[in-house]
């Protein structure tokens, strides 16, 4: 069984939660918040033994034997480096880190410390994106990646009524890019590697932050263009077009149906298996990593993190938008 601990309270952790649940060897040891009564209240929803409100006395602790973070993004990397220079194995939300320079980090304590890490992007080990790799080739060659995430985002009322929130706050280092840009970025960093040249585009809000956006990738035979918003709907599905057909992807953060249609008219279903929760995938990948003394995994691999870092730290600087971290 691998012990987790975990940093953050709030809704993705009762998903993971519940993902881990169903992932063979995971087993919940302690969790943290900054206040006891909070800490105590989400145990006490799980049945979890042990609560801690001081990060260094949990991760000197010997109750777990790895963290998963879903803290502000701009906590992820101290956070990490802090967990793995105590030994402990991390499981980090994305996106990984606030830049490059503290991906750069995060990737070398874990090397330093022989342990594991990994980002907790779900889409990329779901058996729904191995079939979109294995569909690849009947399509042709592949001319254009668009990937499209836009979500109204919860909070952004509250923002036009002047309460900004930390979805909003540059000093968590939020927005769209890094909150949903990330799940059309990522993939295509999976699927096709570290693009050649960038083009970023941005609508800013007064907070400091992104609203919404678009990104435009250079490849040697192909473009990408990733479209993200907080702060506007969108009903479009993704499409990887090679010249012989076309994979249109339902939902790219969590595919539960993919379609290929071909030149000639012909539609086919590319099948899959995917019958547990979505993040329980990224839970096995982490666990089995534990077991087998990997350090970090072939699909989430440490390269494909700080070439996901790289790509967004350029956009942003495109789009003038610079982080509280940044000048760290």
């Amino acid at each position: 069984m691998v012990r987790f601990g975990l940093i953050g309270t709030n809704w993705i952790t009762d998903r993971l939660v519940a993902a881990g649940r169903e992932a063979d060897g995971f087993e919940l040891a302690a969790v943290y918040s900054r206040t006891k009564e909070k800490a105590e209240e989400f145990a006490a929803k799980y049945e979890i033994p042990h609560t801690f409100t001081d990060l260094e006395e949990m991760a000197s602790s010997e109750l777990i034997d790895a963290v998963y973070i879903a803290s502000p993004n701009s906590m992820h990397a101290n956070q990490a480096m802090l967990f793995m220079n105590h030994g402990k194995h991390v499981l980090c939300e994305k996106p990984f880190a606030s830049n490059v320079r503290e991906t750069k980090a995060m990737i070398e304590a874990a090397e330093a410390n022989g342990v594991v890490l990994m980002e907790a992007m779900k889409t990329t080990l779901l058996p729904s994106f191995q079939a979109i790799k294995e569909g690849l080739q009947k399509i042709g060659p592949v001319r254009r990646y668009a990937a499209s995430y836009c979500q109204y985002s919860s909070r952004y009322g509250a923002y036009l009524e002047g309460n900004v929130m930390n979805a909003f706050k540059p000093e968590f280092s939020n927005g769209s890019l890094m909150d949903l840009g990330v799940y059309g970025i990522y993939p295509m960093v999976a699927l096709f590697g570290k693009p050649s040249d960038v083009k970023a585009n941005g609508y800013m809000l007064g907070s400091g932050v992104d609203g919404e956006g678009s990104v435009i990738a250079s490849y040697r035979d192909m473009e990408a263009v990733v479209t993200h918003s907080k702060i506007t709907d969108s009903t479009l599905p993704s499409e990887i077009q090679g010249e012989q057909g076309c994979i249109v992807i339902d939902k790219l953060s969590e595919p539960t149906e993919l379609t290929i249609h071909y030149r000639d008219g012909r539609k086919e279903q590319l099948s899959f298996v995917q019958d547990k929760p979505p993040m329980t995938y990224e839970v096995i990948e982490f666990i089995e990593l534990i077991r087998q003394g990997k350090k970090q995994s072939e699909t989430n691999s440490h390269a494909c993190s700080l070439a996901v870092a790289e790509i967004m730290e350029e956009s942003r600087k495109q789009m003038g938008l610079v982080y509280p971290a940044d000048l760290e």
